[in-house]
């Protein structure tokens, strides 16, 4: 996968990009990050990438040359068309499913605003889509463009240690990942439960899909009303309820 980032702070990225499971990934092929800054593509001496907003107002607004010259460069270097992602706190609220979505491409582009906004142009006849990280403003898309890469880029093959670890990921399943254990199987008398133990791989699986449904209907109850359950699951949900009462 070919990932583009455009910023006006290049520099945000460079710890986040080569350190863990993002320089793997590098060191694997399973992803080729640039890092660009979209000034070096103002047609202004000053390297402006901003202007007042017609109409007036407070604040910047981006102007459309830079970014459309840079997305124009960055994607005349790939053989298929880039799916361009603005980040925006007026997008699509950013899921797992949408990660497992953007997994499946061949080059992704990420433009990272700052000020006030973008030129309305840019919205319409440049991106692909608008994303966002949730109901809240940042200082400028360069930590949410880096949360969503690295949502992504971890799905990718060759890139966790454990293939299964991604498809078992809280979300994934559309439930809330069961509790974790490890070793010492006592500490400070709080003992590590006995099923996980057992070595009972069957009786395990079981406990761990219940304790998933458990978690799920203790901390995020709105999950379950997509989720796709098994009849055992609803069977179990239902107890769960009648408990509740």
């Amino acid at each position: 996968m070919k990932i583009d980032i455009l910023s006006l702070f290049p520099e945000m990225f460079e710890g986040v990009l080569h350190s863990s499971i993002m320089k793997k990934a590098q060191e694997n092929d399973a992803v080729e990050f640039d890092v660009v800054d979209f000034r070096d593509y103002s047609e202004n001496k000053h390297r402006k990438v901003d202007d007042y907003p017609y109409g007036g107002g407070a604040g910047m607004v981006l102007k459309p040359e830079p970014l459309f010259a840079a997305v124009e460069a960055v994607s005349s270097k790939g053989n298929t068309t880039p799916r361009v992602i603005l980040m925006c706190p007026q997008g699509e609220r950013f899921t797992q499913k949408k990660a497992e979505e953007l997994a499946k491409e061949e080059h992704l582009v990420f433009v990272c605003g700052h000020y006030e906004g973008y030129d309305e142009r840019i919205r319409e006849h440049l991106v692909t889509e608008e994303l966002s990280l949730g109901d809240f403003v940042l200082t400028g898309g360069e930590i949410a463009a880096m949360a969503i890469v690295d949502s992504v880029v971890r799905l990718l093959p060759n890139v966790l240690g454990n293939e299964d670890s991604s498809v078992l990921d809280s979300f994934s399943t559309g439930l809330l990942e069961h509790p974790q254990y490890t070793r010492p199987a006592n500490f400070n008398g709080m003992e590590v439960p006995e099923v996980l133990l057992s070595g009972n791989h069957a009786k395990i699986d079981q406990w761990r899909e219940e304790q998933s449904l458990i978690r799920t209907y203790e901390r995020r109850k709105d999950l379950l009303k997509t989720a796709s359950l098994t009849d055992h699951q609803k069977k179990l949900l239902l107890q769960l309820e009648n408990q509740k009462k």
